[in-house]
């Protein structure tokens, strides 16, 4: 492994901008699309997530190699990017948005989309402002239901909710229109076993799903149809679904790239493929800390300083390096601890491999493609 970093550390040295880069390994990101493929049955419809796959151009590789234009949304932000790129996209949103967000946004776009954008409801109470929306600009939104399976994040918990809402959406079917369920996951891969096994988890998950479905199905049948999205998922849960699942639909992202949150059993057969790679700014021999330096003599690491600093996650390389926990951490130039047996120099690059993809992409103006040893920079969603 210590030869996968030399080369990316001789290439940056030699093509970099001499700042922090956010790097993907594109052959790591093509094995796990490669796995994703393998895995996912035929019955299940992938749904790329948009906030942990940040850059137009990921965004579109991933969807080619996984042939969908199924998108999820976090940020309201993303909606016109996405559309300007993919015009066929195919949007539901993964969290309820404010209605200050459609208020502020031009009403010839939600036109011109609404057939698909499938908005998120959480309450009956949501429900209503959507409703009044729709009325003052004759719209007719597609209104998928979040339902709560388990992670207990808010979304319909009762039968009885649900009816309400569907009440509803029956009366006024100019300005709504039912286009689905929502129910994620996440909680199944992380509950402690000691409480509950994952596999025992997911199936009271699904069991609660199905309750939700069949009293769709059963009751209110007019409403569904072969289109209906039963949407669910999440990364931490991709390999229960693609085993045996309730919903017609998967959502995930963050697997793609792997990032340190997601170092699961579940996920074991992906690879790690998102990187921040570092300048080093200054090398002392060794860590002095003021008002202490006496402690210096025994000191056995090299205390280098990095441009930047602070990210969520783990430091890779060079083996061993770890921030110095009396020091203190730094956004500015933070102290890393290099053993001293490390050959390190300044303007050499330190690794890092960040704790999440979302968190870290928008924080980079860049998002650069490692392939064949080469670098490519493509944009990511700054907003």
């Amino acid at each position: 492994m210590d030869a996968y970093y030399q080369q990316l550390n001789t290439l940056l040295k030699h093509i970099g901008t001499g700042m922090p880069q956010l790097i993907v390994d594109v052959a790591a990101l093509n094995h796990n699309l490669v796995i994703t493929q393998q895995q996912i049955p035929r019955s299940l419809h992938p749904r790329l997530v948009v906030k942990s796959l940040a850059c137009m151009a990921l965004l579109q590789h991933c969807a080619t190699q996984l042939k969908t234009q199924r998108y999820m949304l976090f940020h309201f932000a993303h909606l016109k990017t996405l559309f300007e790129s993919m015009p066929q996209a195919d949007v539901l949103f993964g969290k309820p948005m404010p209605i200050q967000a459609l208020n502020h946004t031009d009403k010839a776009f939600l036109q011109a989309t609404q057939l698909q954008v499938q908005w998120l409801i959480d309450s009956e109470q949501r429900l209503g402002q959507y409703l009044k929306f729709a009325e003052q600009h004759q719209l007719c939104l597609r209104i998928n239901i979040e339902i709560d399976v388990g992670l207990h994040r808010g979304g319909l918990k009762t039968i009885n909710e649900l009816k309400a809402i569907l009440d509803v959406i029956i009366r006024h079917p100019q300005h709504l229109k039912f286009s689905g369920l929502m129910g994620y996951d996440a909680h199944v891969a992380k509950i402690p076993r000691l409480i509950q096994s994952a596999e025992q988890t997911y199936q009271l998950s699904q069991q609660s799903y199905q309750q939700f479905k069949d009293y769709l199905q059963q009751r209110y049948p007019s409403l569904c149809d072969e289109h209906t999205c039963w949407n669910g998922g999440g990364s931490p849960s991709f390999s229960f679904h693609c085993q045996q699942s309730v919903c017609n639909e998967v959502s995930f992202g963050s697997m793609l790239l792997k990032p340190a949150d997601f170092e699961l059993k579940a996920l074991h057969a992906f690879q790690n493929a998102l990187w921040i790679a570092t300048p080093v700014l200054k090398v002392l021999s060794r860590t002095e800390l003021p008002q202490l330096e006496w402690l210096s003599r025994w000191a056995k690491s090299q205390a280098v300083f990095i441009y930047g600093g602070y990210w969520r996650g783990n430091y890779v390389y060079p083996q061993g390096s770890q921030p110095h926990g009396l020091y203190g951490r730094s956004s500015n130039q933070e102290l890393v601890q290099i053993p001293q047996t490390s050959s390190i120099e300044v303007d050499d690059y330190v690794f890092f491999r960040p704790a999440q993809s979302e968190m870290i992409i928008p924080q980079f103006a860049q998002l650069w493609w490692y392939q064949a040893d080469r670098l490519m920079a493509f944009e990511t969603f700054r907003e």
